[in-house]
C-alpha cells in the first residue's frame, strides 16, 4: 500500500528485501485526501515543517495525477525485473487489502508511506489496522525523497 509514487530509493529497498528471490508486487495506491488535511498539518508541525503545515489546505499541487503516479511506480518496479500490477483505491483500503491478500495468497504486506505521527500514535495508520485484518506479516516502511536512502519503519 502506498500513498504516492515510489522513489528510486524506495523501489531499490522493496525489491531487495528478500535478496535474489523473484518478487511480485500488487500495488494498492490511495493518495492522501482532503479528509486528512488536519492530520497532515499536525504531522508537519510535529516534524518542525511549519511552512508545510500552513500549505496543507492549499488546492494546488505539483504531484502527478494518481493514475500516472501508479503507472510510474509499476514501471519502476518492473524495470528491476519484478512483476507488478496495481490499482488506485478509492475507499476502504484495508478491506481491499484483506481481499487481495486472501485471493492471491500473499506472503506479506508492505505499507510504505510518509510518517503520520498522529495516526500511528492512535494505531489508526494503515499498517496498524492491517496487522489486525490481513493474516500475514505487515512491514511498515517510510517513503523518502528521491535523493535520500531508504530506511525501514516498524
Amino acid at each position: 500500500m502506498i500513498e504516492k509514487p515510489l522513489t528510486p530509493a524506495d523501489v531499490e529497498f522493496v525489491t531487495t528485501l528478500h535478496g535474489e528471490e523473484q518478487e511480485s508486487f500488487i500495488v494498492l495506491m490511495q493518495p492522501r485526501g482532503k479528509q486528512d488535511v488536519l492530520l497532515r498539518a499536525i504531522d508537519d508541525v510535529a516534524l518542525g515543517e511549519f511552512d508545510e503545515a500552513v500549505r496543507e489546505g492549499d488546492e494546488t499541487t505539483d504531484e502527478l495525477p494518481v493514475e500516472r503516479a501508479l503507472s510510474h511506480t509499476l514501471a519502476s518496479l518492473r524495470d528491476t525485473g519484478a512483476e507488478a500490477v496495481g490499482q488506485v483505491v478509492e475507499d476502504h483500503p484495508i478491506d481491499l487489502l484483506r481481499s487481495v491478500v486472501e485471493q492471491t495468497h500473499a506472503d506479506e504486506v508492505i505499507v510504505l508511506t510518509a510518517p503520520h505521527f498522529v495516526e500511528e500514535f492512535f494505531h489508526r495508520d494503515w499498517a496498524s489496522r492491517a496487522r489486525h485484518k490481513v493474516g500475514v506479516p505487515v512491514l511498515k516502511l517510510f517513503s523518502h525523497a528521491p535523493d535520500e536512502p531508504a530506511k525501514g519503519g516498524s
